[in-house]
């Protein structure tokens, strides 16, 4: 089983015109860099998908909230908006732990939620996530990339219901699906904990070449052993300090 961290390639205010991105060495066979276009993909290649951190209204094209719509389609009003975007190329079917900063970002500053998206005429995106707001901030989510034949169908978040912070008074549980700690505490905020956001990663579904995509059920497997603690550089991480909760 492969296991990697990831990284921030862009913070940036929202501007769906303007990518920029790393390129990544290795056996990677696919050149597509920006987020915003259509790929195939297979095992072990790089593969660019964004974050748009928003309001959880500013995702829907109407005021009911009965269509969303991919922040890569310019019906949204995204670019205009107090959004935030964050960009990520991890190599497809390794778990991955993608973080992302919060000592001078705050997530509720941008309006607390977030979605996953890549992709344009087949885009997908997940459903609006809870991040932040003035009191509370969640910092640890599982985000499962779902393929069919190297084609993205889908991104999902994954919960656990709070099992993982039942009984332990550092955390609250919102809305019987999230674990999240107080603003207060986080450093930078009036506190010293480290809240910077960590996005376990993983893939499902088949590649290009129809080849099993196997991280999902790794990640599954795993759930009574703490994926922080097998990244040395995470030690002081919120999750170390908080008996190493993920």
């Amino acid at each position: 089983m492969a296991l990697k961290m990831g990284f921030l390639l862009l913070m940036m205010p929202m501007l769906v015109t303007q990518w920029v991105v790393c390129v990544e060495g290795g056996s990677n066979t696919n050149n597509v860099y920006q987020p915003c276009t259509d790929v195939k993909i297979q095992r072990s290649d790089g593969f660019t998908f964004g974050i748009a951190f928003s309001s959880k209204v500013s995702f829907f094209y109407n005021q009911n909230q009965s269509l969303q719509l991919s922040p890569c389609d310019h019906r949204l009003s995204l670019p205009s908006s107090n959004s935030q975007l964050a960009l990520f190329r991890p190599k497809v079917d390794e778990i991955s732990l993608l973080t992302i900063n919060t000592s001078t970002f705050f997530p509720d500053n941008y309006g607390g939620y977030m979605v996953a998206f890549a992709g344009r005429k087949y885009a997908a995106r997940s459903p609006p996530a809870f991040v932040a707001n003035g009191s509370y901030i969640v910092t640890s989510f599982t985000l499962v990339l779902e393929f069919q034949k190297g084609r993205l169908q889908n991104l999902y978040w994954k919960r656990d219901g709070c099992a993982s912070c039942n009984g332990n008074s550092n955390f609250v549980c919102l809305n019987k699906q999230d674990c999240a700690i107080k603003v207060s505490s986080c450093k930078g905020r009036g506190g010293s904990v480290d809240c910077s956001l960590g996005i376990q990663l993983a893939f499902s579904g088949t590649d290009k070449h129809l080849s099993v995509l196997n991280s999902w059920y790794e990640v599954e497997n795993m759930r009574q052993y703490s994926l922080y603690g097998l990244y040395s550089n995470l030690k002081d991480s919120l999750t170390s300090q908080f008996n190493k909760f993920f």
